[in-house]
């Protein structure tokens, strides 16, 4: 997995003409043009041609660009596969993956056409099938990352929700595991109340803690909140620098370890400490390329 930015990775409706102009002025790491939940039914068919010429002619710059199509089970998923791959998409988002077989599955359709002989599969993460093979779909063909559908995923297990998050904990850290032993990017679930910065900020919090590269979002006005938490900060840049040139000094002198406030440093520090410098190299120059 590279240090391509995921901290913050915003829906977009497919049917909104609007929504989908502004967004290429958002600063979001990545976006998720949306087929499936957020276009109504008789608005499928116009949100997949509106979509597809839309992707074929804007500029989103260097953001991850993700459509999440409706599923293969729905009067709706191939016809979508099939207008956007005319647009070369860089990635197609699979709702409600219970299984290789359904990776697989789309993994032949994109196959069977040129122009998406370089597209990648990610894969919503929101069903008890899911989330109990998380593992081999995370190795399935084309993967190239997970989305947490923590709001179908909760109505599937008949959980409450709850500040901590508590009844998911055990699918979260699941489908991280399989993300990161598979070498692919895990992104957390939406945080549903898009005015609460606090509640926003707090769920980031525990999102990063646990180990997720970002947040998908539903409302613009929680890019911010999200930017900074899955971001590197200034102290934790200074610790990385820090503990490279101490670990190098120790070295150079025969060492197997080095001490940086007053902590031991050894070999897999560094590797961490190199993480965060790259990552904040990555988020640095996608700020710069996008103004």
């Amino acid at each position: 997995m590279d240090s391509r930015p995921f901290r913050s990775v915003l829906y977009i409706p497919g049917s909104k003409e609007r929504a989908l102009d502004k967004a290429r002025s958002l600063a979001a790491d990545a976006i998720i043009f949306d087929l499936e939940d957020a276009v109504a039914i008789d608005e499928k068919a116009n949100a997949r041609e509106l979509l597809a010429n839309t992707l074929a002619a804007a500029d989103y710059g260097p953001r991850a660009k993700l459509v999440r199509i409706n599923g293969f089970d729905t009067d709706w998923g191939a016809l979508d596969l099939e207008v956007l791959s005319l647009a070369k998409p860089e990635a197609v988002l699979l709702p409600k993956v219970n299984s290789v077989a359904d990776i697989q599955a789309l993994a032949n359709r994109l196959d069977a056409r040129a122009e998406t002989a370089n597209t990648t599969i990610w894969a919503m993460m929101e069903t008890p099938d899911g989330i109990q093979n998380a593992a081999s779909i995370a190795k399935a063909p084309r993967m190239a990352g997970f989305v947490m559908g923590t709001n179908d995923l909760a109505k599937e297990l008949n959980c409450r929700f709850r500040a901590d998050r508590l009844p998911l904990q055990f699918a979260l850290q699941s489908c991280l595991l399989a993300a990161r032993a598979a070498g692919i990017v895990a992104v957390d679930g939406v945080y549903n109340a898009f005015k609460d910065d606090a509640g926003l900020r707090a769920e980031c919090e525990q999102g990063r803690d646990l180990g997720f590269d970002g947040k998908t979002l539903i409302h613009p006005a929680q890019l911010d909140i999200a930017n900074t938490v899955f971001a590197p900060d200034a102290q934790a840049i200074d610790l990385a620098r820090r503990q490279i040139a101490a670990f190098d000094e120790a070295t150079a002198k025969g060492l197997g370890v080095a001490v940086v406030d007053g902590k031991i440093v050894e070999n897999l520090h560094i590797v961490t400490a190199r993480q965060v410098l790259a990552r904040a190299e990555a988020i640095a120059q996608l700020q710069k390329a996008l103004g």
